[in-house]
C-alpha cells in the first residue's frame, strides 16, 4: 500500500496585515496562560517591518503551542531583533481574580498595545474571538497564531516571557512543579495543591484552588 504524502501545513504570514491596504501599520496580539491555576496572563503586541521578519525565522515561526520550548528560545530574540516594535504586558492572578479571566486577558493585551514603543499602529490583529479597546482598528482572528506572522510572533513572546515567570516563582514554591507545568492544572500540581495548599500566585477564583481553599478553612 502506497504511503500517504505528509501535509505539510502554511506558516503564518502577512496575509492578513496586508489586507488592511499598502503602507499601514499593523500589530499582531496574543495572550499566553488563560488556562492555569496560577500565576500572570501574559500578552504581547508585535510590529513587524513591511517584509516581515527574515526567511529563516518565518520558515520557523508558527503559534507558540506548536513550537517546542527550544525553538521558541532560539527565535524568541530575533523576533525582538528584527521588531519594528514590539511589549509585553500581564494581568497578575489577583485581577484575574477580581475580574475575571476573559476580562484580565483584554486587559493585558490593553497594556501591551499601549506599551508599544515609537509610533502607534494604524490597526491590530488579535487571536480569538474578542478584541480589546484599543483606539484603533482591530480584527479579532479565530486560530489567528497560526495565519497571521504578527500574531505568531507575538505569541511566541508572549510564551517565553510567562515561561520565565513561572520558571521564577517555581524557585520560591518547588513543590508545585511550575517549572514543567507552567501552572496548568496537571496531576503533580493538583497533587502539590493538595499537599502544600494554595500560594499567593494561584488564582483563587479558577474550582481547583476554590475548592482547596474552601477546605483549609
Amino acid at each position: 500500500m502506497p504511503r500517504k504524502a505528509a501535509i505539510l501545513r502554511a506558516r503564518p504570514d502577512l496575509s492578513l496585515e496586508a489586507g488592511f491596504g499598502p503602507g499601514r501599520r499593523v500589530c499582531g496580539i496574543d495572550e499566553v496562560g488563560r488556562g492555569p491555576l496560577c500565576g500572570p496572563v501574559v500578552a504581547a503586541a508585535v510590529l513587524l517591518p513591511p517584509g516581515g521578519l527574515p526567511p529563516d525565522i518565518a520558515a520557523r515561526i508558527d503559534d507558540s503551542k506548536a513550537v517546542n520550548r527550544r525553538l521558541r528560545e532560539e527565535i524568541e530574540p530575533a523576533i525582538r531583533a528584527h521588531a519594528l516594535s514590539f511589549a509585553i504586558a500581564e494581568a497578575s492572578a489577583a485581577e484575574i481574580d477580581e475580574l475575571n479571566i476573559h476580562k484580565a486577558t483584554l486587559l493585558a493585551m490593553k497594556r501591551a498595545f499601549d506599551a508599544l514603543p515609537g509610533i502607534a499602529p494604524d490597526a491590530a490583529l488579535i487571536d480569538g474571538r474578542f478584541t480589546p479597546e484599543l483606539g484603533c482598528e482591530a480584527v479579532a482572528i479565530v486560530k489567528g497564531d497560526s495565519r497571521s506572522q504578527s500574531i505568531a510572533a507575538a505569541s511566541i513572546l508572549a510564551k517565553v516571557a510567562r515561561d520565565s515567570e513561572m520558571l521564577r516563582l517555581s524557585a520560591l514554591y518547588p513543590h508545585y512543579g511550575w517549572d514543567r507545568n507552567a501552572g496548568y492544572p496537571t496531576p503533580e500540581h493538583l497533587d502539590a495543591l493538595t499537599r502544600h495548599g494554595v500560594t499567593p500566585h494561584h488564582r483563587v477564583s479558577f474550582a481547583p484552588v476554590k475548592r482547596q481553599k474552601a477546605l483549609a478553612g
